[in-house]
């Protein structure tokens, strides 16, 4: 296909450049075959997305207010807390989205949370108040 210039054809480039399959481990440590847009953070629809471990001991309540913050400033986010983590990670994983914030029981010790990037699938804990400023330092650059 290919359409006439526009935003059209720059568009559809960026979906082929970006479109990958790989295989990354499970919930297990199974390797699984994963379908990823690796668009670069500033090219991607929702730049993180925040999910609680179990919807349940103040997981959700947390979570929901790191997504209000991250809108609060202007970055595209996502909630969810339905089905499975790795099952979440996967479907942010097609979307595009490069970083996914997970609020766990470590969250409640010590009130840090892990962020896990798309293409890397490197995991850190970061302060949960630090989440909006560490999504948009890896945005710029």
């Amino acid at each position: 296909i290919e359409p006439s210039g526009g935003v059209d054809r720059a568009t559809l480039a960026f979906l082929c450049e970006a479109y990958c399959e790989d295989a990354a481990p499970d919930e297990k440590g199974v390797m699984q075959p994963r379908t990823v847009m690796k668009l670069h953070p500033r090219l991607a629809p929702v730049k993180v997305a925040v999910f609680p471990l179990v919807k349940k001991d103040g997981m959700p309540e947390i979570a929901e207010a790191i997504y209000r913050d991250a809108k609060r400033a202007h970055l595209a986010a996502f909630y969810d807390e339905k089905g499975a983590v790795g099952r979440r990670y996967r479907r942010q994983d097609e979307a595009g989205t490069p970083f996914c914030v997970t609020v766990d029981g470590q969250t409640l010790v010590d009130g840090t949370v892990t962020v896990r990037d798309r293409d890397s699938l490197k995991q850190e804990r970061i302060d949960k108040g630090n989440v909006v400023a560490y999504v948009q330092d890896r945005i710029r650059g």
